[in-house]
Parts: structure tokens; C-alpha cells; sequence
């Protein structure tokens, strides 16, 4: 991740609104002191434990007429247990920063398995398991901070791309549509005690730019904000996303937006860049 030092400008916004002691931005400072090291892949975590659909279903959901197998983020309700040993395993191997197990926690999403209305239950869930790991490891060591950060996916729609080679200008979704699910999303998260938010793994700037558009929405509501992490991904070799961006330009789309820190994530690996 490229830190980025916060400048106190937030050109989304005209409020000129303060950070609450709760939400203050001590992890900056955190940051100008040592490097703090941000958490492994979640979803990799949960499939090394082969769970099968009663797993996913748990009593909650054991009569759901859809099959829930693969929807990790339901487990934030039918087995928390699995999620907070997840999140206590990164913190004891060193992480200063975990990620709540929310990839796919958006109405868009969730309902390809029929559960878009239980999406604010699964967000302040998760918030709270990650917090909940967090405190107890403070607990042991509370000079040492650590942090939660609001895990938000790309969704399973994009904004850019047709899917049919014969109306270019066809989409899944609007841009209504994807700001007001991201919206959703980042209101529980932070309803659920999250310091920070992370848009991951983008593969279509554009639903990053709505996410970061609901972002700064729900911060002028409340009045307040927390800081803003991105990271996008690149498909191929070509070094670019599957929208066809390269990471210069990627970088420029959002470059005008209060970001502490922009990396990449989930593509080919080190050696191919």
C-alpha cells in the first residue's frame, strides 16, 4: 500500500466537519512512527476449511430456499466463531490492521443469495467480531494500537462493461443502484465501530468512484469521518485493469479523492510487475 499523508482537504465535501474523539486519525500518526502491516486474504482462510452448506446455513438459515455454500459473509452470522479465530490468527502473526469479512457484504451481491435484506445485520456483525478480536489482543498489549477497517468489495456487477456483445450499452446496474448499495454497506460498517473503510480489489474504477461518492455522502450525514483506504487489481499481463486501465491511470482517476493510501491487491503477484 502507497501511504498517502492526510492533508485535511476533502474536495467530495462541503462541511467542514471534525473527527470525533472515537474516530480520531491517531492512525496517521501511527503511521509517520513504523510500518503497520495490513492483513492477509480472508476469503483463502475460509476455504482451507472445506465448510459444507450447514455450515453456511447454520440454524439462522437452515430452511433458506436458496443454497448459501461460498457466501462467506453469511458467516458472520451462522459461524462467528470461525471468523473471529480468522481475524485473532492475523493479529497474533502480527497484523496491525484487519479487514472485517465483508468482500460481498452489499444488497448487489447478497442477492445472488437471496439475503439482500439481512446486508446491515452482516456488516455491523462483522464490525463487531474484528473490534471484538482487536480489543482482546489490546487487552495483552495495549501500547501497541491496532485497527479494523471496513472491508468493501467491487460488487459482481461493474458499471463499465456490457455483458452483451450486441448493445454496448447495456448494464446490470445503474450508478443509482451502486452508490446506494455501497451507501448501505458503509453505514452498518460504521454503525458496527470500524476505524477506517477499505474499497478493495477494484477491478472497474467506476463503482470505486460510486463507492467513494457514498462514502463522502454518509460522512456528510454524519457529520463526521474516518479515513479511506483503496486498492485496485490487475487482470493481465498488459498491466492493466479489466476495464482496461493501467495503474497510472487508475491512480489518476481517483487521485482527487482524501485517500490515506492506495495499493493493489488479488492480481498476478510481484514478479509481473
Amino acid at each position: 500500500m502507497r501511504h498517502r499523508p492526510h492533508d485535511g482537504n476533502f474536495p467530495f465535501s462541503s462541511m467542514d466537519t471534525q473527527l470525533p474523539k472515537a474516530h480520531s486519525f491517531d492512525i496517521i500518526d501511527a503511521l509517520q512512527k513504523r510500518i503497520l502491516i495490513l492483513d492477509g486474504a480472508l476469503g483463502t482462510m475460509v476455504q482451507q476449511l472445506k465448510l459444507q452448506e450447514e455450515d453456511y446455513r447454520g440454524t439462522r438459515f437452515a430452511n433458506h430456499p436458496v443454497n448459501l455454500k461460498n457466501n462467506n459473509d453469511v458467516l458472520c452470522l451462522t459461524r462467528p466463531d470461525i471468523i473471529q479465530k480468522i481475524h485473532h490468527d492475523y493479529l497474533a502473526a502480527g497484523a496491525d490492521i484487519i479487514e472485517t469479512n465483508t468482500f460481498n457484504a452489499t444488497v448487489i451481491s447478497q442477492a445472488d443469495f437471496g439475503l439482500q435484506d439481512f446486508v446491515p445485520e452482516i456488516n455491523r456483525a462483522a464490525a463487531r467480531l474484528a473490534k471484538n478480536a482487536v480489543q482482546n489482543v489490546m487487552h495483552g498489549d495495549p501500547n501497541r494500537k491496532k485497527y479494523v477497517a471496513g472491508s468493501i468489495g467491487p460488487l459482481n456487477r461493474t458499471l463499465s462493461i456490457s455483458r452483451d456483445v450486441h448493445d454496448p450499452g447495456k448494464r446490470d446496474v445503474t450508478w443509482a443502484q451502486v452508490k446506494e448499495a455501497y451507501q448501505t454497506q458503509v453505514c452498518a460498517l460504521i454503525d458496527g465501530g470500524v476505524d477506517l473503510l477499505l474499497v478493495e480489489t477494484t477491478f472497474d474504477t467506476l463503482n470505486l468512484k460510486a463507492a467513494l461518492f457514498a462514502i463522502e455522502e454518509e460522512f456528510e450525514k454524519l457529520g463526521y469521518r474516518i479515513p479511506i483506504m483503496a486498492s485496485g487489481t490487475i487482470t493481465d499481463a498488459s498491466g492493466r485493469t479489466l476495464t482496461g486501465q493501467t495503474t497510472e491511470a487508475f491512480w489518476i482517476s481517483i487521485s482527487h479523492a482524501p485517500l490515506l493510501s492506495v495499493g493493489l491487491n488479488c492480481a498476478l503477484g510481484a514478479t509481473l510487475y
